[in-house]
């Protein structure tokens, strides 16, 4: 039991390891704690304990963050609505190059409760808010989201407020010294001199971009041609029976195993890359091993040009998975976005002497859409053919990929916020207050800020 030492003794990182397991908000903790055999040399902590305990370890970490965004020039956010439990929240994360190492570091502001309708006025002022609340509304250089049309319209009217006479003068003046960037953090405000809501400019997220890429496009085309649309769909009805029956059962669930060694994988909506994954799991099995299974399980089997067929989609998709992959790392700069579309369209070019006629337009699908989503991008181009510390000899040149490659193309971060935050508001444990579980969740995502090293920086 913790009682049998000082709540002192606990590292914070411990502490809130155990803390999501007790349920702390409820009356039933109590009894518990009063259940436990104790004797003179022994005090169990009651409730508050553990509630200063969280309050003060919070207020740390939230210090020791704030202590380490301090000298940061630039950063960047990623913003999403999550529902869980019949609640909206607000999360946020944030992303920055540290000025003197250039490593890229992260953390969660906000998972903010929202109540009542997620309209353009209220994402807006939220996101001012939880911005404000750390003091960074002059550095924030974008906000990546998803491509929800409420997300969408805020940000459009809503936007950074225009350079004055005397910002644009300076512009002019550093174009003609052949300084290549413009200032926009500089030109971010709180607010209007009306007092009207601004937020920083857009950055839609790449990944769900192209998700919508291997989904709405790909599924157009293979629908458009009636040899196709045929084979397509049947394959994947398929598929999907055999992705039920081994996920509804655990007989069926043993026999897949009893074939491949391998549990099948399910599709998710909420998964980039989850139907890839799970076509492909499919196809890894001979077609005579697959057969005999469906006989099993008593699903149709698949004739050889449906198998056929989803060795040629798998082969098709496999370069828009790797640029997904890619895009969804917290390492990766926005000014990777580039490149990577070019090398998935060269890959997906080079696959089209591996595709019968059944699929061989499926390439050039890819590659149209992504050519007109490359146009779209306006990115300073990340280049890894150089080591970073060298950007230290080029001030000017620094302060350029510095704002340019602070925000992620993706809003995958504040997807993995909602991922941890599922382990911690489980049904089981819903009745904690909207504050508790925020903090919960921040100290989790945020162990690094917990650490004695930040902790003792925020105390100087």
């Amino acid at each position: 039991c913790s009682g049998c030492q000082p709540l002192e003794d606990y590292s914070p990182t411990l502490f809130m390891e155990m803390l999501p397991l007790s349920t702390v908000d409820s009356s039933s903790f109590r009894r518990i704690i009063d259940k436990i055999p104790s004797n003179n040399n022994v005090h169990l902590p009651h409730g508050k304990s553990f509630t200063s305990y969280l309050e003060n370890e919070y207020k740390k970490m939230k210090a020791a963050l704030k202590l380490a965004l301090d000298d940061v020039q630039f950063v960047s956010t990623t913003a999403d609505i999550w529902t869980a439990n019949n609640r909206s929240y607000m999360g946020l994360t944030i992303h920055w190059f540290k000025q003197d190492t250039l490593e890229r570091h992260k953390a969660a502001l906000a998972c903010k409760r929202v109540r009542g309708r997620h309209t353009i006025d209220v994402i807006a002022a939220e996101l001012e808010q939880i911005h404000s609340s750390f003091g960074l509304l002059n550095q924030v250089v974008a906000t990546v989201t998803d491509n929800a049309s409420n997300f969408v319209k805020a940000f459009k009217t809503f936007p950074p407020p225009e350079p004055d006479e005397d910002e644009k003068e300076e512009e002019e003046e550093e174009e003609q010294e052949d300084v290549l960037f413009t200032d926009i953090a500089e030109a971010l405000t709180s607010v209007s001199d009306e007092g009207h809501i601004t937020l920083p400019p857009q950055y839609r997220c790449a990944s769900h971009t192209i998700n919508l890429i291997s989904t709405s496009d790909v599924e157009k085309y293979l629908t458009s041609s009636p040899t196709t649309k045929s084979v397509y769909r049947v394959t994947i009805a398929k598929c999907t029976a055999l992705w039920t029956k081994a996920s509804r059962s655990t007989v069926a669930a043993e026999q897949v195993q009893e074939v491949r060694k391998r549990k099948l994988l399910v599709p998710s909506s909420t998964r980039w890359n989850s139907f890839y994954d799970a076509v492909s799991r499919v196809a890894e099995i001979p077609m005579n091993e697959l057969n005999n299974l469906c006989n099993k399980l008593g699903i149709k089997c698949f004739n050889e040009k449906e198998y056929q067929f989803m060795h040629e989609y798998c082969i098709a998709m496999k370069p828009l998975t790797a640029a997904l992959d890619i895009l969804q790392g917290d390492e990766c700069p926005y000014g990777a976005l580039l490149p990577t579309l070019e090398i998935l369209m060269m890959k997906s070019l080079s696959l089209k002497d591996l595709l019968t006629k059944m699929t061989a337009d499926l390439p050039d699908v890819i590659v149209k859409v992504c050519m007109i989503q490359n146009h779209k991008k306006e990115v300073f181009p990340f280049s890894g053919g150089f080591e970073l510390d060298t950007l230290s000899n080029f001030p000017a040149f620094k302060k350029v990929f510095l704002k340019y490659n602070t925000p992620t193309p993706s809003s995958a971060p504040v997807e993995r916020l909602f991922s941890l935050g599922g382990l911690v508001l489980t049904p089981r444990r819903n009745g904690l207050s909207d504050s508790r579980f925020e903090k919960l969740l921040l100290m989790r995502y945020n162990h690094c800020f917990t650490s004695p090293d930040h902790l003792k920086k925020s105390k100087q």
